[in-house]
């Protein structure tokens, strides 16, 4: 047998092998120093600006108000070469108004193949601010292998429209659809104990029906005939067209294709859609002849992406001094606790409203809202510090983006204005409670539950042994208890009675201009016309203050993180190095939507099991 070392010696090693470990560090972290210090050293050369160029709108993934996640995950996989899979509009707006002053820029292209989405709220922001560049008298031109009916809407709004010759435009209206679940759960013999009021709070329904109910297909009928219609209205006007044009095309694809001997880029064309059909060459050579050829590698005419511009603009470009008018954005879905960005955490987001209320620079405070709600505590928490901070005289302005509906129409119903996108998704005013239970399922296994408690109430919140009696009475009095705060709430802060309150609420959906109508909103706005609301006011005049986002702050190690990938990307790209780009296999639309109710399950985090929340995405 080998002897085995003795302590001394075993220690020795132990320490020998730390100072290893720590050794290394060190030269990592002096390595890293250097990296930055050259960066630093080049940065100026990481991004240019050409003399006279194009600028290159190309928005990935989904339209959001806020990124969601890790700033340091998305970072790291910025450096990699993955596509963002969201796009603020805040970054897209911010580069179309600065290249609009920018005698750099000489036009605009819209290279929309990576946009999934987002909402039509967004997608007309965007619109706005690509129409106001427009007005300068720089053209926008808008070229795609193919569009789908997000990126046409904002392809539409462009001077010249180009479609390769063997793409196609695909409008195929608005649908709301959920996957339903009820005969699944009965063959695992799992019982969804459901409790709600308002025959139109729809959110439980996948758990309990095999269809939908004719309550929710009325109201969705409503909003989504109102967005089509909006949308149609909005790609006629765009374009010129006939008014019927568009509900044309998607009506009758079939037979336009058929005619058009199958062409699908001919059908579109045909129709007016677009203004020419060009192969990818082909538009290379033309927009050279636009705005010449480009300098680096790769690049045929001279252009800079959005993304690259902000960043050279951001760096270089004027600050303004007064940052009077802040933004807090309220995006995702509402749970009790802390969350990351992207999640509408409760007592994050609560900590920002107080830290907007302290801060002696911010006068008016807008909330941008996109959130379809969750959690009835987390949203009284919000509620509560809004309540604080109006308290100190600054002025709140609610801005309601694509959704803001139960949880966040509760959070903006006390703003002192609210203003919506006439095609907001708001209201469902009403309350539900859902708790799987489980005794069945267990029982099938062999697995049961016995025992004896003190009280009637002893055991009878155990999911495994299911609800008892006098629980579901419990939860069915706080749902009632918990929609008549609710509606009061509302008819306090809105000065409706009752009655009115009661009548609009009930769970169901309304759009922006359905909500003016109703008393839901004060009035139709975006974003900007929010900023503006709030600070006139604060009795900010003219153009005279600044707008700042009040962001949760990294630490100084997510902080020190991000500066030494972004250092390590910026250096790799100036010795001409590039990163690998992984490539994600992706999953079918049914298991995408199969995960995204599990997760909502798994997020279902309320202390009273009371959620506000509306299932009223468009698919």
């Amino acid at each position: 047998m080998t002897k085995k070392p003795n302590l001394l010696v075993r220690l020795g090693r132990l320490i020998r092998g730390a100072f290893t470990v720590v050794r290394t560090l060190l030269q990592l972290i002096v390595l890293l120093v250097l990296v930055a210090v050259l960066v630093n050293v080049f940065q100026g050369s990481a991004v240019q600006v050409p003399e006279s160029g194009a600028l290159v709108l190309a928005p990935t993934g989904l339209l959001v108000d806020e990124l969601a996640g890790d700033a340091i995950i998305r970072a790291f996989n910025d450096a990699q070469g993955v596509p963002p899979q969201e796009t603020l509009v805040k970054d897209l707006v911010d580069a179309l108004d600065a290249a609009a002053d920018d005698d750099r820029i000489q036009a605009v292209v819209l290279s929309l193949g990576g946009l999934q989405g987002g909402g039509l709220s967004k997608l007309r922001e965007v619109a706005k601010a690509i129409v106001q560049f427009r007005d300068t008298g720089k053209p926008v031109i808008a070229m795609g292998d193919a569009y789908s009916q997000a990126q046409y809407y904002l392809a539409a709004h462009a001077d010249e429209v180009y479609l390769h010759q063997f793409g196609n435009i695909f409008l195929d209206g608005f649908g709301y659809f959920r996957t339903y679940y009820r005969e699944a759960l009965e063959k695992l013999q799992i019982d969804m104990e459901v409790f709600r009021v308002g025959e139109y709070k729809s959110f439980v329904e996948p758990f309990t029906r095999d269809d939908m109910s004719p309550e929710d297909k009325q109201a969705a009928r409503r909003w989504l005939e109102f967005l089509w219609s909006a949308y149609r209205e909005d790609i006629v006007a765009a374009r010129e067209l006939e008014p019927g044009a568009v509900n044309q095309y998607a009506n009758e694809f079939a037979e336009l294709a058929e005619a058009q001997s199958g062409d699908l880029a001919q059908t579109a064309l045909s129709a007016g859609l677009v203004d020419g059909l060009q192969g990818r060459l082909e538009f290379e050579s033309y927009m050279i002849d636009q705005v010449g050829e480009g300098e680096s590698d790769g690049a045929a005419f001279a252009a800079i992406n959005h993304r690259a511009y902000l960043q050279a603009m951001r760096r270089g470009g004027p600050r303004a001094e007064l940052y009077n008018v802040g933004i807090l954005v309220a995006a995702g879905e509402i749970v009790d606790g802390e969350a990351q960005p992207g999640t509408v955490g409760g007592d994050t987001l609560a900590n920002l409203v107080r830290r907007a209320a302290e801060d002696d620079d911010i006068d008016a405070v807008v909330l941008r809202i996109d959130s379809p709600g969750g959690s009835m505590f987390a949203s009284e928490v919000v509620f509560e510090a809004l309540n604080a901070l109006q308290e100190t005289g600054k002025p709140l302005v609610a801005s309601l983006g694509s959704v803001a509906a139960s949880g966040g129409y509760y959070i903006a119903m006390g703003a002192d204005e609210i203003l919506a996108n006439p095609t907001t998704i708001t209201g469902s005013i009403g309350v539900g409670a859902l708790l799987p239970t489980f005794p069945r399922s267990l029982a099938s296994l062999g697995v049961r539950s016995d025992g004896i408690g003190t009280t009637r109430l002893s055991g009878q919140s155990d999911l495994a042994r299911g609800l008892g009696p006098e629980t579901r009475r419990v939860l069915q009095a706080s749902v009632d208890e918990a929609y008549r705060q609710f509606i009061q709430r509302v008819a306090d802060s809105r000065d409706m009675s009752i009655e009115r309150t009661d009548n609009v609420a009930r769970g169901r959906v309304w759009v922006g201009a359905d909500a003016v109508e109703l008393g839901l909103v004060d009035g139709l706005g975006d974003l900007e016309d929010a900023v503006l609301v709030a600070a006139e006011r604060a009795g900010l005049e003219g153009e005279d203050y600044g707008v700042r986002y009040i962001e949760r702050e990294l630490n100084m190690r997510a902080q020190f993180a991000l500066q030494m990938i972004s250092s390590v990307e910026r250096f790799a790209r100036w010795l001409g190095l590039s990163f690998p780009v992984s490539e994600s296999a992706g999953l079918g639309q049914i298991i995408q939507n199969l995960s995204r109710d599990l997760n909502f399950l798994s997020r279902l985090n309320d202390p009273g099991h009371l959620y506000l929340h509306c299932f009223c995405e468009l698919r």
